[in-house]
């Protein structure tokens, strides 16, 4: 017998997606993502600067991807860098805004 389409027996199975995708469903954040796919890693001051906004929002968006595990943090001395940590989320972003000129 085949499972129903709909089936709302496990809908549990759409949480974690549903998380990423709201973690993300801001411009900011996205922007954030995407630096940091074409960065590799970077430090707040850096993208406090691009982005032209105060150091506190940049911070609390880093922290709702954070939460959401799309970016993690390595530390350099006093330095903190932020990284992509789910590669899904490279492919979210290509999805929605194509390769960028010179990405393989």
């Amino acid at each position: 017998m085949n499972t129903p389409a709909f089936d709302s027996t496990n809908l549990k199975q759409f949480d974690e997606p549903a998380d990423l995708l709201k973690a993300l469903s801001h411009p900011v954040r996205l922007c954030i993502v995407r630096g940091l796919m074409q960065k590799k890693k970077c430090n707040v001051s850096y993208m406090q600067e691009c982005l032209d906004l105060p150091q506190s929002t940049v911070s609390q968006h880093l922290q709702k991807l954070r939460s959401a595990g799309i970016v993690a943090t390595e530390r350099n001395g006093l330095e903190v860098y932020y990284v992509l940590a789910d590669q899904r989320i490279e492919q979210i972003i290509t999805i929605l805004f194509g390769k960028e000129d010179g990405e393989s």
